[in-house]
């Protein structure tokens, strides 16, 4: 008889021989620029609250204002009792800040992109992603029983390509509007211009924008002006820039009646907590009226960016909050991660599969709550863990 557990045991050991294991860090504290993890006092220089929202005291007041009213758990799906006015409200809010006509709220972004692709695409159709694409609406390709094929990173010939090169039933072309390890945008208008050409939805996960990207913080969407005719299927997080959780689509009438009907991960799961939507709105309140948290993050960028190439570590390009150095040699990542953690800073290192081969990079994010000095310190320090594993120029 097979033990499972020794089959397991080996794959676990093959990660770790990889230095590809996973281990989880415990976080003691609220998200915030000093975290206390596993014990120690660090700054923090890992999580997506790009804004600096997620322990925000309008936020937590909100959260708490609804718990008292309406209770902890929602109780069921929207479908059977679940839906409450807070649900409403928010995707109404959703809908207005994204200038689309209709938005849904999701548990989460993955089962966001998951249910989307699979709600509109089957046998007979075709997906076309970016290779970088986030894992969610990969799996969304996978899933739907649909052919499914990928370009690589950013090549617009490429998909033009796939996408011409059927007689498909329907066509998606799938992208990530910021990609989440590089920190690069999507060519949103040569995308949207493909996708026009051949007939094809063209959906954006924009998680990693909203909040972000644009003069108001509409995201992607408002950094190339593009509206509902141009982008159908925009779909976004709640737990990054917005500093709660979940997630939700927004598009037509048409495409949000037709999630409801058909996106098995909205029908058959519990809606959020009600007073997660009512956080959440408080969220797009600040986002719309403290302008100044955008604006200092892209002084906060534009800062780190130089510093970094003063002093010779190799930034990828990214005009966004991620902020990836490039190591390649995945052992050599954790090494680098560990120095700056036990010097009192906490990235994060990345390797495969999250990230290609030989491409393992510290994933080192900005919010709108550091400062210069804090940039400085990180850099300093960084920069002497690079010369300390023997890395003096990459």
């Amino acid at each position: 008889m097979v033990n499972p557990d020794a089959v397991l045991q080996l794959e676990l050991d093959t990660r770790q021989h990889q230095s590809r294991y996973r281990q989880r860090k415990l976080l003691q504290s609220p998200q915030g620029v000093e975290v206390l993890v596993d014990g120690k006092r660090c700054l923090g220089f890992s999580s997506n609250d790009y804004l600096g929202l997620a322990n925000h005291p309008a936020l937590i007041a909100a959260f708490q204002q609804a718990t008292n009213r309406y209770g902890v758990g929602s109780g069921a799906s929207h479908l059977v009792s679940g839906h409450g006015a807070e649900h409403e409200a928010l995707e109404e809010e959703l809908a207005e800040f994204t200038g689309r006509p209709r938005a849904l709220l999701f548990s989460t972004g993955y089962m966001a992109n998951v249910g989307v692709i699979r709600a509109l695409m089957s046998h007979g159709d075709l997906v076309v992603q970016d290779k970088l694409n986030h894992a969610s609406l990969l799996d969304g390709g996978f899933l739907c029983r649909a052919q499914f094929e990928r370009y690589t990173h950013g090549d617009i010939t490429a998909a033009q390509v796939l996408l011409a090169g059927t007689s498909a039933q329907r066509k998606l072309l799938a992208t990530d509007g910021v990609f989440s390890m590089d920190g690069d945008l999507a060519d949103l208008p040569a995308l949207a211009d493909i996708a026009d050409q051949n007939n094809a939805w063209l959906l954006v996960d924009d998680a990693h924008g909203f909040g972000v990207l644009g003069a108001s913080g509409r995201g992607i969407c408002e950094h190339f002006a593009m509206d509902l005719n141009r982008l159908p299927i925009l779909v976004g997080t709640l737990g990054k820039s917005f500093g709660t959780f979940g997630a939700f689509v927004a598009g037509s009438e048409t495409l949000i009646e037709s999630l409801i009907q058909f996106a098995r991960t909205y029908i058959y799961t519990t809606a959020l907590p009600p007073a997660v939507a009512a956080a959440t709105r408080a969220a797009l309140t600040l986002i719309d009226s403290e302008s100044w948290r955008r604006e200092k993050l892209q002084l906060l960028i534009a800062h780190f960016q130089q510093g970094a190439a003063e002093r010779g570590i190799p930034v990828m390009a990214s005009p966004t909050p991620i902020q990836p150095v490039l190591i390649g040699d995945d052992e050599s990542v954790i090494k680098i991660g560990e120095y700056l953690l036990k010097a009192g800073f906490w990235t994060g290192a990345i390797r495969p599969p999250t990230v290609p081969e030989g491409s393992a990079r510290l994933r080192i994010t900005l919010t709108a709550e550091h400062d210069e000095k804090q940039l400085d310190a990180l850099l300093d320090t960084l920069a002497m863990a690079l010369k300390n594993i023997g890395i003096d120029s990459l």
